[in-house]
């Protein structure tokens, strides 16, 4: 389902001093691609799959590009790069997907309190390249999303979400004072999400 935000709402992005949030385009594939197989290993835990195979392309990446700056531009989904100041570097993607949308369809929604699903418009995912977690960049970058997400934006509540074998991002998650709210068990994945706002 497409989110209720108008498009003349969504953000084009966000510059701070450490990095440059911008809609992702099938041209960022090479540069997105050596983020992502750089980071493999632990992105396979967060999405709890085998992607990406160690023989995943430059090509095979820019395919998946297309379809995301394609649902993007229609609404149904919103992918972020997050380069570095000088566009040379990709440090990371952020997404942000409808609660409504296929991704928890079939899903087991656990509630953690009085908390309501259908109170929240937005799945807020974000990943960081292995070579930048020494440096915080990922505590950096949540951060900056937290402040972005409700200055910028006019969605009906998000949540941070992740998978609680991504350790290390269930710490980062640990160490502010966002809530757990609800898990999330999708058929066939190993590990459920925790969802946090």
């Amino acid at each position: 389902m497409p989110f209720e935000i108008q498009k003349s709402d969504i953000p084009e992005g966000l510059t701070t001093d450490e990095f440059v949030l911008r809609p992702i385009v099938a041209a960022d594939a090479e540069l997105d691609y050596a983020a992502v197989m750089e980071s493999r290993d632990y992105l396979r835990a967060w999405e709890q799959s085998t992607w990406p195979a160690d023989d995943f392309t430059v090509e095979a990446n820019r395919e998946d590009l297309v379809g995301l700056e394609e649902r993007h531009a229609d609404g149904r989904a919103f992918t972020y790069t997050v380069m570095d100041p000088a566009g040379t570097e990709c440090l990371g993607c952020v997404y942000l997907m409808a609660t409504d949308g296929r991704s928890f369809t079939g899903a087991r929604i656990t509630a953690v309190g009085d908390q309501r699903w259908d109170e929240y418009e937005a799945a807020v995912y974000f990943w960081v390249r292995r070579s930048r977690l020494a440096t915080e960049t990922d505590r950096t970058l949540l951060g900056a999303l937290r402040a972005w997400l409700a200055q910028d934006w006019t969605l009906r509540g998000h949540l941070f979400v992740t998978n609680e074998q991504f350790t290390q991002q269930v710490d980062l998650i640990g160490r502010t004072d966002l809530q757990l709210r609800f898990t999330v068990e999708n058929p066939g994945k190993p590990g459920r999400y925790l969802a946090y706002s």
